[in-house]
């Protein structure tokens, strides 16, 4: 469902993926690649269409570049699977986010701000409110803070882990039933590609 001419393209074209082209260009070992020779070096090396995918979920953009079927111009003995597909498509948008990878994920450095700003806390009400007193219980609260932070991570990298395969699984079926409707004539794939992104333009 990722149009690769659509991201040798941006790759080439989009500033936002010029560390891509930089790699790109590396690999080429010249600096004016043309479209062609982006998406054969996407071939060979898998990582580029990798760094481009994880980019544009960094950036809410999505990976996935088919529009929703318009269902009102269907026979009807299509109609019922492709509303399925309809909302398949809209499940892979939504749990897409989750496909980045825990460790280099926004929610982690949630997380560890959030434990940053609790640690200045306790410095700043044992030293400068001169609660030396109750040290022991405000460096408890602290401590307990770090293990619900570590029982959070460990939930969402669960959470991660789960809606990663759930997209797999949900990608690789919805992608057999697009083709099954083109086989029965009910759509052309082709029609549904998004050549370009409108946030780009």
């Amino acid at each position: 469902m990722t149009h690769l001419p659509r991201v040798a393209m941006e790759i080439k074209t989009v500033g936002l993926y010029d560390l891509v082209l930089q790699d790109v260009q590396r690999i080429a070992d010249k600096n004016d690649v043309s479209e062609e020779e982006i998406l054969a070096i996407m071939g060979t090396n898998p990582e580029i269409l990798e760094n481009y995918k994880q980019i544009n979920v960094e950036y809410n953009l999505s990976n996935i570049h088919l529009r929703d079927i318009d269902t009102a111009s269907l026979p009807e003995a299509c109609r019922t699977e492709a509303e399925t597909v309809n909302r398949q498509l809209a499940t892979l948008r939504d749990i897409e986010k989750y496909t980045l990878d825990f460790e280099q994920s926004s929610t982690l450095v949630i997380i560890f701000s959030i434990e940053f700003f609790v640690l200045f806390s306790v410095q700043y009400f044992i030293v400068l409110l001169n609660l030396k007193a109750w040290q022991w219980y405000i460096y408890g609260m602290f401590a307990l803070s770090i293990v619900v932070a570590w029982w959070y991570a460990k939930k969402e990298r669960r959470k991660y882990a789960y809606y990663t395969a759930e997209y797999e699984r949900l990608y690789e079926q919805t992608l057999r039933q697009i083709s099954a409707l083109e086989e029965e004539g009910c759509l052309r794939k082709a029609d549904l590609i998004i050549e370009e992104c409108e946030e780009h333009v």
